[in-house]
């Protein structure tokens, strides 16, 4: 079976990352995909987590409160309850299938704190450059519900999560016109195939966080749960579900507009210059975000 859109040149899978087993905030287990040693960063995309876990104690303790600056943070929660705070006055409680899109500007300082105390937390978190015109913005905080992410059948055995982009005429509710994101929640069943239209210079990667996908054209690369397949130049990306028939397969597929700009990089600061990453601390620590 297919789902088709107008592609021409299928992409092929230029590499292919494992995430490694890291910690954050206060100590929750995740695994880093990009923004690790084998993947520091995929333009426009800084860094890419998935944190899962049926262990209270390896997410209870949280992300207490921390800084940002010039970039944006996307949070898709799976399972389990996180809320949101932050010094600008944004306050928001993600559950299953929600979306959190957090534009962090010229600074803020927020929080991401489970609201549960057993059962499983899991999710991911992607972080995206802004170009330097847009570092200093306002910072800005969106929530989607499950309800306002459309959801489509593309054929039996293919259902669609469009949370940014468009799959054929149904578009998903995240707009930012500077990187002009996709990102697909991908289900497909075994032997299912769905093809996906990009633009040709954009960045795009798959993530499979269920089963095993073929990804690329005549099955370039077999790629397995917690494996990041990396594409190369070319306007359709082509999957097909290669997991066993009792479950279907699943994976995130993201792609943007690189910015092509330098990054200076400190922690929770991203900006173009180092003068500007010495400014960020500064402000930081006078309390001017």
């Amino acid at each position: 079976m297919q789902a088709r859109g107008q592609t021409g040149a299928t992409r092929t899978v230029t590499r292919v990352v494992r995430g490694i087993p890291t910690s954050d905030g206060a100590g929750v287990k995740l695994e880093r995909v990009i923004g690790q040693p084998q993947l520091p960063d995929l333009d426009p995309f800084l860094l890419l987590d998935e944190f899962g876990t049926d262990e209270p104690q390896d997410y209870i303790a949280g992300f207490p409160d921390h800084p940002h600056r010039g970039f944006q943070t996307v949070t898709y929660m799976l399972d389990g309850r996180m809320r949101h705070r932050d010094n600008h006055g944004h306050e928001g409680l993600l559950v299953p299938g929600a979306v959190q899109w957090m534009t962090a500007g010229r600074g803020l300082v927020h929080s991401e704190m489970p609201q549960q105390e057993s059962g499983r937390l899991r999710g991911f978190q992607l972080w995206i450059n802004l170009p330097a015109r847009d570092k200093m913005t306002a910072p800005d905080y969106q929530e989607f519900g499950p309800e306002r992410i459309p959801v489509v059948a593309v054929r039996t055995g293919a259902r669609v999560k469009v949370i940014a982009g468009a799959v054929g005429e149904v578009r998903g509710p995240v707009v930012q016109p500077a990187t002009d994101p996709t990102w697909l929640d991908l289900e497909l069943g075994a032997g299912v195939r769905f093809v996906h239209a990009v633009p040709d210079a954009y960045t795009s990667f798959v993530y499979v966080y269920e089963g095993a996908m073929h990804v690329g054209p005549g099955r370039d690369a077999r790629v397995s749960r917690q494996e990041l397949a990396v594409l190369g130049r070319g306007t359709g990306i082509e999957l097909e579900g290669a997991g066993g028939d009792a479950s279907p397969s699943r994976a995130i597929l993201v792609a943007g507009r690189p910015l092509g700009e330098p990054v200076a990089r400190l922690g929770p600061f991203v900006m173009n210059t180092a003068q500007e990453l010495r400014q960020a601390v500064e402000d930081f620590r006078s309390g001017r975000f």
